[in-house]
């Protein structure tokens, strides 16, 4: 059994864990510091298992627009259909709050997550040329309309 709440200060040394297992540049603590506590628009989630945290996912809501940020689940907990039950999570949570639209980019060789997104959905709605900055690999723009 898992479950699926806000992320709090406290989550953030696990939640690195997940990040830099899970992203070529991953973000420092600062980030996910800001996000938690300064950031308006942000809201954070954890999955957890046992009380241990595994993934992560963040969203931005600004009037009636969700952009995800991020969504990663540790390399050791992946294949189980955590990655979809923490993407709902996500998805109902913006609709919650008043969400028309979703939105998120996502590498154009990680196919395995934008299978996932067209699950919920998803359409790929254009490229954002060189926006990984690791590797200046192009983002996949994908949508869906939540209402």
């Amino acid at each position: 059994m898992v479950d699926i709440r806000e992320m709090k200060t406290e989550d953030i040394d696990e939640v690195l864990k997940v990040e830099q297992a899970s992203f070529a540049t991953p973000w420092p603590a600062e980030t996910f510091q800001n996000e938690v506590t300064e950031n308006p628009y942000a809201h954070y989630f954890v999955i957890e298992k046992n009380g241990k945290v595994f993934g992560y996912s963040g969203l931005w809501l600004i009037i009636d627009e969700a952009h995800v940020t991020n969504i990663a689940i540790h390399p050791d907990y992946r294949g189980h259909k955590y990655g979809e039950q923490l993407f709902r999570h996500t998805c109902e949570e913006a609709i919650s709050q008043g969400a028309v639209q979703l939105s998120l980019e996502v590498r154009v060789s990680n196919t395995a997550a934008q299978h996932m997104y067209r699950k919920f959905g998803l359409v790929p709605g254009g490229v954002r040329k060189r926006y990984y900055t690791d590797n200046g690999e192009d983002a996949l723009v994908m949508w869906v309309g939540l209402k």
